[in-house]
C-alpha cells in the first residue's frame, strides 16, 4: 500500500510538473505576441470560467475518489459501477448548465470589469467574445475530471497522469499556433487572437477525455469481471445524498486559489484607477500580477498531486481507525510539502527580478514584475499547507469545517483588499492574500490537531 501511495503521487507530482512547465512554455512567446493588454484579456476569460468549472464539477471528482477508494476496499463494485453512471450524467448536466450560464452572463461580467470609455484596448465586446469562447470547454471538462476521479479512486494514477499531460499540451499547441496564425498569417488583431487561445481549453479537454476513455475501455473487461464480496443497497437518494455530502466541501476548498485570483482581477482595476492610475496602467499592474501568480503556483503543484493522492489514503486509515496511520500522514506530507516550498519562497524572493525577465521577456515590465514576485513569493507556502490540510480534513470527515476557515479568510481578502490597496498600492492586495490564508491555514491545523494529533501527542507524552 505505502509502494502504491508513493508511485501514485510520483505520477501525478510527474505529470503535473510537466503541465505547469507545458503552461509556462506558452506564455512566454503568447505574452511576446499579445503583449499585456493580451494577456490581461485572457485572464479576463479564465478567471470566470474556472470558477464556473469548481461549481460545475461540484467536487464530484475527488467525493468519487473517495467514495470509489471506500466501496471498493468494502469488495462492493456493484455500488462502484453505481457511483460512476451516476457522476457522469450528473457532470452533463451540470457542465451543460455552467456552459449555458457563462455564455448568456458574459456580458455582465465583462462589464465588472471594463467599460468603453475606460481606454484600455480591451472592449466590453471583446471581453464578452473571450468569455463565451472558453465557455464551450465546460461542456466536456466536467466529464473528464470525473473519470480522473474514478481512476485515482482505484489508486491508479497513470490514465490520470497521462491525461493531464495531453490535455495541457493540445491547450498549449492551439494556443500558440492559433495566436500566431490569427496575427501573422491573417493579420487579424489581437482580441480575436486571444478568443483562438481560449478556445485551447475546449481542444485540450478533447485530448483529455479522449485519453481517459482509452483507458476505460482498455480496462473495462476487467472491471466488469471482478465479483462483489460485499454490497451495500443504497437507493440512488441515499448514494446521492452521500457523493453531494462529500462534494460540496471539495468544490468550496477547489475554489480558493481561483476566487483569490478573481478577487484581484476583478477589483484592482478600479482601486487602482482610484489612487490616479490610468486604466491601461492598472491593466497592465493586473496583467503582471497575473503573471507573478503563474510563478509562484509552481511549487504549490506539488502539493496538489500530494492532495489528489492522499485523499483515498486517508479515508482508508480514518475507515480503518488507524489513528497512527493519520498521524504520520499528517507529519510527513506537510514536512516534505515545507521542504519543497521554503527554497523554493526562498529562491523566488532572491532572483525574482531575473526569474520574471526570463521567462516573460524584458516586454512584460521586468522591474515591476520582480518586484509583485518578490512579495507574493511566500504565497506558495500557504497555498500548499491550505492544499493539503484540507486534503487530509475532507479524509476523515471533516471536509464541511473547512468551509468555515476558508469563507473567513475570503472575507478578510475582500475587506483588506479593499481597505489596503488604497494606502499601499498593489502590494496591499498581496497583503490581503497573505492574511486570508493565514487564517484558513491555522484554523485547518487547529482542526487536524483536535481529531488526528492530540492522542497521538498525549501518548508520546
Amino acid at each position: 500500500m505505502k509502494s502504491q501511495f508513493i508511485r501514485g503521487t510520483l505520477f501525478l507530482t510527474l505529470s503535473t510538473i510537466i503541465s505547469k512547465l507545458l503552461g509556462f512554455a506558452y506564455v512566454i512567446p503568447f505574452t511576446a505576441m499579445v503583449g499585456a493588454s493580451g494577456y490581461a484579456l485572457y485572464q479576463y476569460a479564465y478567471r470566470p470560467y474556472t470558477l464556473m468549472l469548481s461549481i460545475a464539477t461540484m467536487g464530484l471528482p475527488l467525493a468519487v475518489s473517495k467514495m470509489v477508494s471506500k466501496y471498493n476496499q468494502m469488495g462492493d463494485y456493484y455500488t462502484v459501477k453505481r457511483i460512476l453512471r451516476s457522476g457522469i450524467v450528473f457532470m452533463l448536466l451540470m457542465g451543460t448548465a455552467s456552459f449555458l450560464f457563462l455564455y448568456a452572463f458574459a456580458p455582465t461580467l465583462a462589464s465588472l470589469i471594463v467599460t468603453e470609455d475606460s481606454g484600455t484596448g480591451n472592449s466590453m465586446q471583446v471581453v464578452t467574445y473571450n468569455i463565451r469562447i472558453v465557455s464551450f470547454a465546460l461542456l466536456l471538462v466536467p466529464v473528464m475530471s470525473l473519470l480522473r476521479g474514478f481512476f485515482q479512486g482505484f489508486q491508479s494514477m497513470g490514465p490520470s497522469a497521462i491525461s493531464v499531460v495531453i490535455e495541457q499540451l493540445f491547450r498549449v499547441l492551439t494556443i500558440l499556433i492559433g495566436t500566431f496564425t490569427v496575427l501573422y498569417l491573417y493579420k487579424e488583431a489581437t482580441g480575436l487572437a486571444v478568443g483562438v487561445a481560449t478556445f485551447g481549453a475546449f481542444i485540450g479537454a478533447c485530448g483529455g477525455i479522449g485519453v481517459l476513455l482509452f483507458f476505460y475501455i482498455k480496462r473495462r473487461p476487467y472491471l466488469q469481471a471482478k465479483k462483489p464480496t460485499h454490497t451495500v443497497h443504497l437507493s440512488f437518494f441515499k448514494l446521492y445524498k452521500e457523493l453531494f455530502t462529500s462534494s460540496i466541501p471539495f468544490v468550496i476548498v477547489g475554489l480558493a486559489i481561483p476566487i483569490y485570483q478573481t478577487i484581484d482581477t476583478y477589483t484592482m482595476n478600479h482601486l487602482l484607477v482610484k489612487i490616479g492610475y490610468l486604466y491601461k496602467d492598472a491593466e497592465k499592474v493586473n496583467a503582471v500580477i497575473g503573471l507573478a501568480q503563474m510563478v509562484v503556483l509552481i511549487p504549490v503543484s506539488l502539493a496538489t498531486a500530494f492532495s489528489m493522492s492522499l485523499v483515498p489514503e486517508m479515508t482508508k486509515a480514518f475507515t480503518a481507525e488507524n489513528r497512527d496511520l493519520l498521524y504520520k500522514h499528517f507529519i510527513r506530507t506537510n514536512m516534505m510539502v515545507l521542504a519543497v516550498t521554503v527554497p523554493a519562497a526562498l529562491g523566488m524572493i532572491w532572483l525574482a527580478e531575473p526569474v520574471y525577465t526570463l521567462l516573460f521577456s524584458t516586454k512584460n515590465d521586468p522591474m515591476l514584475g520582480g518586484q509583485i514576485l518578490r512579495y507574493y513569493a511566500s504565497a506558495c507556502i500557504l497555498f500548499s499547507l491550505f492544499s493539503v490540510t484540507a486534503a487530509m480534513l475532507q479524509g476523515i470527515n471533516q471536509q464541511r469545517k473547512t468551509i468555515i476557515g476558508l469563507g473567513i479568510g475570503i472575507v478578510i481578502k475582500v475587506f483588506l483588499n479593499w481597505y489596503l490597496v488604497p494606502h499601499f498600492d498593489y502590494v496591499g492586495s498581496i497583503i490581503a492574500t497573505y492574511a486570508g490564508y493565514s487564517f484558513s491555514v491555522l484554523f485547518n491545523v487547529w482542526l487536524l490537531y483536535r481529531n488526528i494529533g492530540k492522542s497521538n501527542i498525549n501518548r508520546m507524552r
